[in-house]
């Protein structure tokens, strides 16, 4: 972006919104996701003394479920918008995220939050796979790795302060009062979105819902390397994250004995992911998505071996944990949107069905990861630290494979 002048590369895709009010709707949107994820931390104590939870590692199934109606729903929201558009799609994902939010309100048992959980994630699978496919719709390459720069430095302050909202929420309210909350906030995006966001997705370019085309879309998307080599090194690094997550609000309890200050310690780690946000959105335009996230998959890294080694040898205090941590959340940052660009970039011409693959294929491994990691939770950090070497180890021998070894390589500069 750096090289050209803003108004030559900013689309006239989404008027009648301007460039701005664009990457703060798909940010608002995005933020559906994390918001629901991260708001329950704090709560999930109070959740296991309402239902009487015996096992503390079961209440990771609030997020785990959330998540996994979150991947399976990916795989169906991107071929019914390019079928149908985007917006009445989005619009009837964020329906049913705000209707399931009035479920867990008045959920009698766990069994029943868990679904409402179930149905949040699925109705932000289309939030995720639209927002995507709306960025794809209108910008490639590193313009599109900029916006999606951008809405993601906006939408990742999120998790730096939702749990801290979900405690202050907690202080005036019981826990159904998050969800309360999060449906406000989805009737809110709901009522944005059907005020403001255009079509994107042109009648002219949409495909049919028949059987061949749509496994024809999805054979297009799985086969080509560079789509589901990033794909699944993306679900790889994400199944760290997850497991980060997961097993947090334990980790600063219980090992950490932070009590209530938890929130405050997640919030300072996760303010890496959101710096950056912030610098991938300046440099991608003159370096590259792919210097740009190699350089991070390298960082993360060697994080994952530090953490593990000082683990090992009983030297994680807090205090280095925190910078580890940070150093994770940062380098994550700054791979996730150019992973994300990256396996996008061939698949301009099938745009929804390849973003809810990639949504699908990332989300679904990283659960699998994550949930591997965090339900070996044995009140220490060595699974989470073994885990989170494993993980990223797969993911850097995967972004090998895909580049035939040579990391680093810059990325061509976009004609359209």
């Amino acid at each position: 972006m750096s090289d050209v002048n803003a108004d030559d590369w900013v689309s006239a895709g989404h008027r009648p919104m301007r460039f701005p009010e664009f990457v703060i709707v798909i940010a608002s949107i995005m933020a559906l996701n994390p918001l629901a994820m991260d708001m329950m931390l704090p709560a999930l104590p109070n959740i296991g003394a309402a239902f009487q939870i015996p096992v503390a590692n079961h209440l990771q199934l609030v997020l785990s479920t959330f998540l996994i109606g979150f991947g399976a729903g990916q795989f169906v929201m991107g071929p019914l918008s390019d079928r149908f558009g985007r917006r009445p799609v989005l619009l009837g994902g964020m329906a049913v995220y705000a209707v399931a939010s009035v479920l867990a309100v008045a959920a009698p048992s766990f069994e029943t939050l868990l679904l409402a959980r179930a149905l949040q994630g699925l109705g932000t699978a289309a939030t995720r796979v639209i927002a995507t496919s709306i960025v794809r719709d209108c910008y490639v390459g590193r313009r599109m790795a900029s916006v999606m720069s951008l809405a993601m430095m906006v939408f990742i302050a999120v998790p730096v302060i939702a749990p801290s909202f979900g405690q202050a929420v907690l202080l005036v309210t019981a826990w159904r009062g998050i969800f309360v909350v999060l449906m406000l906030y989805g009737l809110l995006a709901l009522a944005w979105c059907v005020l403001r966001l255009p079509e994107t997705l042109p009648e002219s370019e949409r495909r049919s819902l028949a059987p061949a085309d749509v496994l024809s879309a999805f054979r297009q998307t799985v086969t080509n390397r560079q789509t589901i080599g990033y794909a699944t090194a993306a679900g790889s690094v994400i199944g760290a994250l997850f497991a980060y997550v997961f097993c947090a609000q334990q980790v600063f309890t219980d090992i950490y004995h932070l009590g209530h200050y938890f929130p405050l310690a997640f919030a300072a780690i996760a303010a890496g992911t959101a710096i950056a946000g912030f610098l991938n959105a300046r440099l991608v335009g003159r370096l590259g998505m792919r210097v740009i996230s190699h350089g991070a998959l390298t960082l993360y890294t060697v994080v994952s071996v530090v953490m593990l080694l000082t683990e090992s040898l009983g030297m994680l205090p807090l205090s280095l944990f925190m910078v580890l941590s940070a150093l994770m959340m940062f380098s994550f940052g700054m791979m996730v949107a150019n992973f994300t660009a990256l396996a996008m970039e061939p698949q301009g011409h099938i745009a929804g069905t390849a973003s809810s693959l990639y949504g699908s294929i990332t989300t679904l491994i990283g659960i699998v990861a994550g949930m591997a990691i965090g339900q070996s939770f044995d009140g220490t950090l060595l699974p989470f630290t073994v885990g989170f070497f494993l993980s990223t180890l797969a993911a850097l021998a995967i972004v090998l494979v895909v580049e035939k070894g040579r990391l680093f390589r810059p990325h061509h500069r976009p004609t359209a």
